[in-house]
C-alpha cells in the first residue's frame, strides 16, 4: 500500500493511497492510534471513492463513531482507466434497452460480472487497511447501494471479517446464491418507486439473505432519491454492531 496524499480537517484524516492499481481513500480520526471498526463504502455506478454522498457518509462514521473508513474505485469508475470489455458491454446494454429489453436483468449479469474482479480487490485491500497502526483488525461493516449493493453482496457473502452490512437498492437477479451465504445483521434500503430495480427484485433479493437479524427500510421515491435520515439510521446499525 502506497500513500499519495494527506488532508485533515476538522478532526478527520483523508488518505489517499494505490494498492498495485487499485486507487483508494482512507478517512480515520486526526492523530488516531490503536484499533478501531472500519467500515468499506461501495460507491454507486458513474460515481467514484470520493462522491459526495461517499465523503459524507465516511466523514459522519469518523467524527460521531471514531470509525475508519475506507472507498475504492471500482473498474472503470473514479481514478481507474477505462475498460474496453465493460464499455462495450454499457454500450451494448444501451442498445438493448432502446430496443424494448428489460434494464434490470442487464444490469443484474454486467454487475455480476464486474464483481468477480472486484471482491478479491476488496479483500486485498481490507487486508492492507488492517495492517495499518491507526486501523488494526477491529470489526468490519460493509455499507453499499446500487452498485454498491451488486458488488457488495458476494463480497460480504465472501468476506468473514464483515459483521455487518447495510445494502440496497439491488435485486435478486445475480445476488440471489450470494445472499444466501450471508448470515451477519443487515440493513436493507428500498425506494418503493425505484425505476431501475423492480421492486419484486429488491423484496426478493431480501427474501434471499440467510442473516436471522434483518431489516428492510422501505420509502418512497425513485432509485436516487433514498432519504438523508437512513443515514442516521446507518450510523446508529453499526455503532450497535461494531461500536
Amino acid at each position: 500500500m502506497r500513500f499519495t496524499s494527506q488532508t485533515s480537517s476538522d478532526g478527520v484524516r483523508e488518505q489517499l493511497f494505490t494498492l498495485g492499481e487499485i486507487p483508494g481513500v482512507l478517512w480515520t480520526p486526526e492523530g488516531a492510534a490503536g484499533t478501531r471498526p472500519l467500515i468499506l463504502l461501495g460507491h454507486g455506478g458513474g460515481q467514484h471513492k470520493k462522491a459526495p454522498g461517499i465523503v459524507a457518509r465516511a466523514r459522519r462514521f469518523v467524527a460521531e463513531c471514531d470509525f475508519a473508513v475506507a472507498a475504492l474505485d471500482v473498474p472503470g469508475h473514479g481514478d481507474r482507466p477505462k475498460d474496453e470489455e465493460y464499455d462495450r458491454i454499457a454500450t451494448e446494454n444501451q442498445a438493448r434497452v432502446a430496443a424494448g429489453a428489460e434494464l434490470a436483468p442487464l444490469i443484474a449479469d454486467f454487475q455480476a460480472l464486474v464483481a468477480r474482479r472486484t471482491v478479491p480487490e476488496w479483500r486485498a485491500v481490507l487486508g492492507a487497511v488492517q495492517g495499518l497502526d491507526h486501523v488494526g483488525t477491529g470489526p468490519v461493516g460493509y455499507w453499499g447501494v446500487s452498485l454498491g449493493c451488486g458488488l457488495g453482496v458476494p463480497f460480504v457473502a465472501a468476506e468473514p471479517r464483515v459483521r455487518a452490512a447495510v445494502l440496497g437498492l439491488g435485486g435478486a437477479s445475480a445476488s440471489a446464491g450470494a445472499a444466501a451465504r450471508i448470515t451477519v445483521p443487515v440493513e436493507f434500503l428500498v425506494q418503493w418507486d425505484d425505476e431501475r430495480v423492480p421492486r419484486a427484485q429488491s423484496l426478493a433479493l431480501f427474501d434471499a439473505l440467510a442473516s436471522a437479524e434483518k431489516t428492510l427500510h422501505a420509502n418512497p421515491g425513485k432509485h436516487g432519491e433514498l432519504p438523508a435520515f437512513e443515514l442516521d439510521s446507518t450510523l446508529r446499525f453499526f455503532a450497535r454492531h461494531l461500536g
